[in-house]
């Protein structure tokens, strides 16, 4: 078996970044990244908005199934192409001569997008927790858009202190991060069992809610949107690639445990989440999207109890912005280096004492900083934010997972150059089973959650996943078209 160093050479590209990341870390990034059972408890209002008890318990598997088939898809091309530039390098090697180029530009440009909008929104959650921390301790205390600005500036400095002056210690926070992601599961999950009120199952199971107008096949959709988002980040791993030994044995492993993990524990959760939520009406009635505070502090009858609770999902989620960082600026950087974007000089350059991208690192966290001057409060915005995510992640696969299906189709196996992990015959079925669960999520993204429209219930992922489409396209026509080539040859 080739050598991680011989593997990079044979695309082209040298080792400038350490090679640290072990498959324990690589899990733990994961989950982090994906965040599944405690979504389940941030996310309860949106569940009964959209779907209910009933939709959430009936999406949660369907997503689960669609996102293990996309990652079986991207751990075969993975493995055969260990790349930090994950889809967009994958299709530059595999797609088609006269169309490598341009695809591959395009899926770099969503997969930024969505990376960076899942950096931001995952600090907007950790700032609203903190503020429903306060309230619940302080419950005279009057919140205002700037505090909660303030917490999410809080948030992206100390990821980008770990991420840059403390980097060693990021390895080893990931792991750390993948304990607590399980131990603070069983936690939470002994506590409501024991001490909550049991709803009935009928009031669980034969459930459907559609509070927001749509048709219920719709709302069910749309419903399904949220827990989509919760397994964004899926590919983390792809895009740390550079950083990992063993990267195409590794990274395989890590995308495919790390999907049976959350997806087990999140469905879980969502039922330990129904059965313990005490009222509908009083779970929808608390306002700034952190009901769960208020149901540990139901079913826990303490202040301190629903705090430590609270601070246990806190914690990861500070994690998951932590690795956002770590991960965005990592498919920045790599993105930068084939003269992506605007500025490529500059983002891609690394600094040798410590091996890493400090500028995309940088320009990452900006980036997020920029977004909260757009009142990152506003639930508005964080809508866009998940949509937005959610269409980049999914627009990205459904081109890197078109191209793996063109080459298996017109390319004999035998003469594939196939990695350590390679589905074999099941390969077309499972990528043409992705390939359609990935254009229902992209398509409902879009959707707003309420049918009647205004400035505040409009899904404006829309408008920024198309604008952002524009921007690439016209820097494409400038400068792009004669820089872009795909991977560099570096060696």
């Amino acid at each position: 078996m080739r050598s991680d160093e011989q593997v990079l050479a044979h695309f082209g590209k040298k080792q400038q970044l350490k090679r640290v990341f072990g498959l324990i870390s690589c899990l733990g990034l994961g989950c982090t990244l994906m965040l599944t059972w405690e979504g389940s408890f941030v996310f309860v209002q949106s569940f009964l908005l959209n779907g209910g008890p009933t939709g959430a318990f009936a999406a949660f598997p369907i997503v689960t199934l669609g996102v293990l088939s996309q990652v079986l898809v991207m751990a075969e091309m993975a493995s055969m192409i260990p790349l930090s530039g994950g889809e967009y390098n994958w299709v530059a090697i595999l797609a088609p001569k006269n169309l490598s180029n341009f695809l591959s530009y395009m899926t770099g440009w969503v997969l930024v997008i969505a990376w960076q909008g899942a950096c931001a929104s995952v600090a907007w959650i950790n700032s609203t927790i903190v503020l429903g921390l306060v309230q619940i301790n302080y419950p005279d205390y009057e919140t205002k858009a700037w505090h909660g600005i303030l917490i999410f500036y809080a948030v992206v400095a100390l990821a980008l202190l770990i991420n840059t002056y403390l980097g060693r210690v990021f390895l080893w926070l990931e792991a750390v991060a993948f304990i607590v992601h399980v131990v603070g599961f069983f936690a939470i999950m002994i506590v409501l069992m024991y001490l909550a009120p049991k709803s009935s199952p009928t009031l669980v199971f034969d459930n459907f809610m559609n509070l927001g107008g749509l048709t219920n096949i719709q709302s069910a959709l749309v419903g399904s949107v949220t827990i989509m988002y919760m397994f964004n980040g899926v590919d983390g791993a792809t895009h740390m690639a550079e950083e990992i030994e063993n990267a195409a044995v590794v990274i395989p492993q890590a995308l495919i445990i790390t999907v049976l993990i959350n997806g087990a524990i999140g469905w879980a959760a969502l039922f330990v989440v129904f059965f313990c939520m005490g009222s509908v009406e009083d779970i929808m009635d608390v306002p700034g999207g952190v009901a769960f505070v208020s149901m540990f502090a139901s079913v826990t009858k303490s202040v301190t109890g629903a705090s430590l609770l609270t601070c246990i999902i806190l914690t990861m989620g500070i994690c998951g912005s932590i690795g956002l960082l770590g991960t965005a600026s990592r498919m920045l950087w790599a993105f930068a280096r084939e003269d992506g974007v605007p500025l490529s000089t500059y983002i891609s350059r690394v600094r040798h004492h410590t091996s890493l991208p400090i500028f995309a690192i940088s320009i990452t966290a900006f980036i997020s900083l920029s977004l909260a001057l757009v009142n990152l409060g506003s639930v508005v915005t964080f809508n866009a934010l998940t949509g937005l995510t959610v269409a980049g992640f999914y627009s990205a696969f459904m081109v890197a997972g078109g191209v793996m299906l063109y080459r298996r189709l017109t390319t004999a196996s035998v003469d594939m150059a196939w990695g350590p992990f390679c589905m074999g015959r099941l390969g077309v079925p499972i990528t043409i089973f992705a390939m359609i669960y990935s254009f229902i999520g992209w398509f409902f993204s879009f959707w707003p959650p309420v049918a009647n429209l205004s400035a505040s219930t409009f899904n404006w992922s829309l408008a920024v996943y198309f604008g952002v489409l524009f921007i690439a396209i016209a820097w494409w026509g400038l400068r792009a078209r004669k820089t872009y080539k795909g991977p560099k040859v570096e060696i």
